[in-house]
């Protein structure tokens, strides 16, 4: 790995890690907006309602629509003009149903790999995130030359905390669908295992408060902690979370999407199979539930970490 001082400016991480006692609010969402053209209003409701909260900003974590929409080009403008019309930054993790579904005859029958290129030659082509007002990230491809495609990964830090934004999408990773879907993987998987022990190395390098690791694949469908299933495309990474985590008392907090329901709890394992205190997970609403929840972190606590639904009511019933 390189030396991380040569990766980030030191002025950047000075500022970044000097403010203590720091409390950050910001917002998670993602799986929507589903069933169209309905959705379209319940997740402009949702927008405004996060505006009118004003967090410091918000992460998507995957899935513009659901893997029976059509996957256009005309689509994805519409969720840059989306992810734009939030008022603080938004950070977006890419889903599964913007690429590696596809292929599928109602998304259009596209080649997976051709629009994931589109989006990242689209909607990830500098360092800012989207919203009207938008903040600078480090992207994977500016400090590991030798993962320069992989733009769409990025690291932020708020206070005493790193943010991190993976792409690690549902659909089992887009592991072995095809000859060309795993050769994707193992690509992509590559890099986001760099990427993770990167924000490690980051934060014990720098003490920081604690990790905060956003993607849109529900890694955790297997029984708790369970990390062997070579079938998997997710078990370097549930492997290398716990081995990481393992190592450090530093609060980790994954948050994802996937499965629309809200979940809040400890998903992994150690090596001797008992929990790991310091990991926790949030999972997001979506689908059905056009809802958010807004995360609070603050360093001068010991479990950092406090979650509050930031619910619509006029989304809470479809129509």
């Amino acid at each position: 790995m390189p030396r991380l001082a040569n990766l980030i400016p030191l002025s950047l991480l000075f500022i970044a890690f000097t403010a203590y006692g720091e409390s950050i609010r910001f917002v998670a969402l993602g799986d929507m907006p589903y069933s169209l053209p309905k959705d379209f209003v319940r997740y402009e409701r949702l927008i405004k309602a996060i505006n009118a909260d004003k967090p410091t900003f918000s992460i998507f974590v995957g899935d513009t629509k659901s893997g029976e929409t059509p996957c256009t080009d005309e689509y994805m403008e519409k969720t840059t003009g989306y992810f734009n019309s939030f008022d603080a930054p938004l950070i977006y993790s890419i889903g599964d149903n913007e690429w590696t579904d596809c292929h599928r005859t109602l998304a259009g029958s596209y080649d997976p790999i051709e629009r994931l290129d589109r989006i990242r030659k689209t909607q990830f082509v500098d360092q800012h995130s989207f919203g009207k007002r938008r903040m600078t990230l480090t992207r994977q491809s500016d400090v590991m030359p030798q993962f320069a495609k992989f733009v769409e990964n990025s690291l932020w830090v708020k206070g005493k905390f790193v943010f991190v934004s993976l792409h690690i999408p549902g659909s089992n990773n887009n592991y072995e669908r095809t000859p060309a879907s795993t050769q994707e993987y193992l690509e992509r998987n590559t890099a986001n295992l760099a990427w993770i022990e990167y924000a490690f190395q980051l934060a014990q390098k720098k003490s920081a408060a604690g990790i905060v690791f956003a993607f849109q694949a529900d890694m955790f469908y297997s029984p708790p902690g369970v990390v062997n299933n070579q079938n998997s495309g997710f078990v370097d990474t549930l492997s290398q979370f716990r081995s990481l985590a393992e190592k450090t008392t530093l609060p980790i907090l994954l948050i994802h999407g996937d499965s629309h329901r809200l979940r809040i709890d400890q998903p992994l394992l150690d090596s001797s199979r008992r929990v790991l205190e310091n990991v926790y997970r949030l999972e997001v609403m979506g689908a059905d539930e056009v809802q958010a929840v807004e995360v609070t972190v603050d360093d001068s606590k010991s479990s950092p970490f406090s979650f509050r639904p930031l619910l619509v009511p006029e989304n809470l019933n479809p129509q």
